[in-house]
């Protein structure tokens, strides 16, 4: 339990990287004053630029991806007895929540963060590869056809649990999915609102300052 923990609270530190926050500082900008306020992929390609949007995205990926593949090593490898707590496949749940939540609320910048769409298919790629390229399939496709990445995240938010269930994924992926999922939608409340009224700005758009 203690090596769990351990991996939960290094999941969460590591969720907790600002990277959006300091690629944009490198840059000489607030990602906090510039277009919707967000620190995530998203927000930085539109205000900061194409490439280190692109990066940021990248690296929100990853910081979900490598700890639950850490825990999948150690629940199926060198620490399988100590990684047992009754139910196979929640210790990497546990940790990839605790990344997702990372993300959005950072411990670095005064619990703000991203909407955790990146950092989100980072752990559906580590949980089931064939799910999380689906879903990334689906996400760059409606992003190709409408320029609208919130709606992608929105949709894709909603289609994971489903596509994991489909996929025979363990029980507590799936509800991790169902959560994950629900949990990306409210944080894009805002732009559900802006698209609903049509005012949500598309990939593309000229740079806010």
């Amino acid at each position: 339990m203690l090596i769990i923990i351990g991996l939960i609270i290094v999941s969460y530190v590591i969720g907790s990287i600002p990277t959006g926050v300091l690629v944009a500082k490198a840059r000489g900008i607030d990602i906090f004053a510039v277009g919707s306020g967000s620190s995530g992929a998203t927000n930085v390609w539109r205000s900061v630029g194409k490439k280190e949007g692109a990066f940021v995205m990248v690296a929100d990926l990853l910081k979900g991806y490598l700890p639950v593949v850490l825990a999948q090593y150690l629940e199926q490898g060198p620490l399988a007895a100590q990684m047992q707590i009754g139910i196979q496949g929640l210790a990497p749940v546990l940790v990839a929540l605790a990344s997702l939540i990372g993300h959005s609320k950072s411990i670095f910048i005064n619990w703000r963060g991203g909407k955790s769409a990146a950092t989100g298919l980072g752990t559906i790629l580590a949980l089931n590869p064939i799910c999380g390229v689906i879903i990334f399939a689906l996400w760059i496709t409606i992003v190709l056809t409408t320029k609208l990445v919130s709606l992608a995240s929105i949709v894709a938010g909603i289609a994971v649990s489903i596509m994991m269930y489909l996929l025979h994924g363990p029980m507590p992926y799936v509800i991790y999915c169902l959560a994950a999922g629900l949990y990306v939608v409210v944080r894009h409340k805002a732009n559900i609102a802006r698209l609903v009224k049509g005012q949500e700005p598309k990939i593309g758009a000229a740079k806010k300052s």
